[in-house]
């Protein structure tokens, strides 16, 4: 069967409004320092993980084409979100507006943080795409849920080597930032884990709705070809 790739269905055009509202609300997020235990963690590992998720739903299903196009998406929107807040921020306040400070926090993205995430989060993206989509084809569709969490282990060990140096080196001790890698690795995994029943039952319900299950036999991984 002849697929149009021109053409994207109402239930893959939500995965990718819910992507996207994901990796701003994880900008946001990341604002706030959390004390899970003895680890200290980023609000942004509430919601963060879920963009991984929706990111092999959407390989599983339409493919590693559509979960490039997912991906590119996702950082135009990122960017834009992140631009205008820079923009709002760099204008003065009000006379009367007390704010700045918070405001500050929370849209005041450092360029050299802004940055770090950007590159991570695609390099990150794409080898989870990677991974699923070359995985699915070896093991006749079998196995997702070792697809699901092997493709996460190196997406996310891929973005958090490149996020916590490019971001944080000269901040964070050099001491400390193996054990930052290692602790939110572990947890975004252990995310991915606890709701994998979840997500083979999305999974499962769209294949059957959308009638959908590509193979990536002669698929072109370059990331920039749209």
């Amino acid at each position: 069967m002849k697929h149009d790739n021109r053409k994207v269905s109402v239930l893959f055009m939500l995965f990718g409004i819910l992507f996207c509202v994901c990796l701003i609300t994880a900008n946001v997020l990341e604002t706030k320092q959390i004390a899970f235990g003895p680890v200290n963690i980023t609000g942004g590992l509430i919601v963060f993980p879920v963009s991984y998720i929706i990111n092999d739903c959407v390989c599983e299903v339409w493919g590693y084409g559509r979960a490039r196009m997912l991906i590119w998406t996702g950082f135009a929107m990122n960017f834009l979100f992140v631009l205008f807040g820079a923009m709002a921020d760099a204008i003065p306040g009000a006379p009367y507006w007390d704010g700045d400070e918070g405001f500050h926090a929370i849209f005041g993205l450092a360029p050299r943080i802004a940055a770090a995430s950007f590159v991570a989060f695609l390099v990150g993206s794409f080898i989870n795409a990677y991974v699923m989509s070359r995985m699915k084809v070896s093991s006749a569709g079998r196995n997702f849920s070792a697809r699901a969490i092997l493709s996460t282990v190196f997406g996310e060990t891929a973005d958090s080597l490149l996020f916590f140096p490019l971001a944080l080196s000269g901040v964070v001790p050099l001491a400390e930032m193996p054990s930052l890698i290692i602790s939110q690795v572990v947890l975004k995994t252990l995310y991915e884990i606890v709701v994998l029943p979840v997500t083979i039952r999305v999974v499962r319900f769209t294949k059957r709705y959308e009638g959908e299950d590509i193979y990536d036999r002669d698929i072109d991984y370059n990331v920039f070809k749209f």
